[in-house]
């Protein structure tokens, strides 16, 4: 009777060995993976595209220029080109008014304020989150909408922000002021493509990670404690005593060894929601 049951216990000893290394191999190869898909959610990046501010050659006496008009005349020239037409966003459209106002105030026209600020401030400033954006500045008495659409459209980078097949919405503001010490107008569009336009990671996702991450560490504290108590019990013949704390080791075990599984299901839905996200932002 000793005889099989101290075989029972060694047998129980290697698969408790066992099962700890493997859930030391799970616990850091998930945890790398892990940080991995932060690093990578971190590390997207914002494209600006800014072409140099277009001044009128041609002017108008009879120069009027309206918003709805410059959206309507860019996405004609977009669905010419194939390409589908931008949605007026309010935010955007936001963030071109308040530049037209600044360079009037302050007198400037540049893609960069003498603050510092520039058209990603300006979004940040009304909340709106992009993955790219692109402004086009435009100054000066051009006849119509249709007239200061043509006149980015025959500028190169201006052209390429208004035919850019990544941007989905579009801000624009106009007026006429005080520039220079003459009456002339002032023109914005702004381009985006929106952080909402990729699919989400699930931050649910990561809180779950990091709570099991946080319950297995605790358990194997508890592991760890009982490991040592076996230790300090061998060889001193209380059998009963032994056997006892090699049922609770196991328990433990078979706790983190569930947790682990739980944790690789959960990594591997959060790291193919961060490849998606990744493919969309690229």
């Amino acid at each position: 009777m000793n005889k099989k049951l101290t075989i029972s216990i060694t047998v129980t000893a290697i698969a408790i060995i066992g099962l700890f290394l493997v859930r030391d191999k799970l616990v850091s190869r998930l945890s790398d993976i892990k940080e991995s898909a932060d690093i990578a959610l971190e590390d997207v990046k914002k494209e600006i595209l800014t072409p140099p501010p277009l001044r009128a050659i041609q002017e108008s006496e009879q120069a009027y220029l309206t918003r709805g008009g410059v959206m309507k005349w860019t996405n004609i020239h977009r669905t010419n080109a194939g390409l589908p037409a931008l949605a007026e966003d309010p935010q955007l459209n936001t963030a071109a008014r308040l530049k037209v106002q600044d360079m009037f105030a302050r007198q400037y026209f540049e893609h960069v304020s003498p603050t510092g600020g520039n058209i990603s401030t300006l979004l940040d400033g009304v909340g709106y989150q992009f993955i790219a954006v692109g402004e086009n500045l435009a100054l000066g008495n051009y006849e119509n909408d249709q007239t200061l659409v043509q006149a980015w459209m025959d500028s190169p980078g201006h052209r390429a922000n208004i035919l850019n097949g990544r941007f989905r919405e579009i801000g624009v503001a106009v007026a006429k002021g005080n520039f220079d010490g003459r009456q002339t107008w002032l023109a914005v569009q702004a381009f985006a493509l929106p952080l909402s336009a990729c699919p989400q990671v699930d931050g649910t996702l990561k809180a779950q990670i990091n709570i099991l991450e946080l319950q297995i560490a605790e358990l194997k504290v508890q592991a760890d404690a009982v490991l040592t108590e076996l230790e300090q019990l061998k060889g001193k013949g209380n059998r009963e005593q032994y056997n006892q704390k090699v049922s609770e080791y196991n328990a433990i075990v078979v706790k983190i060894n569930g947790l682990i599984a739980q944790l690789k299901n959960l990594v591997a839905q959060y790291n193919e929601q961060v490849k998606i996200f990744n493919a969309c932002v690229n």
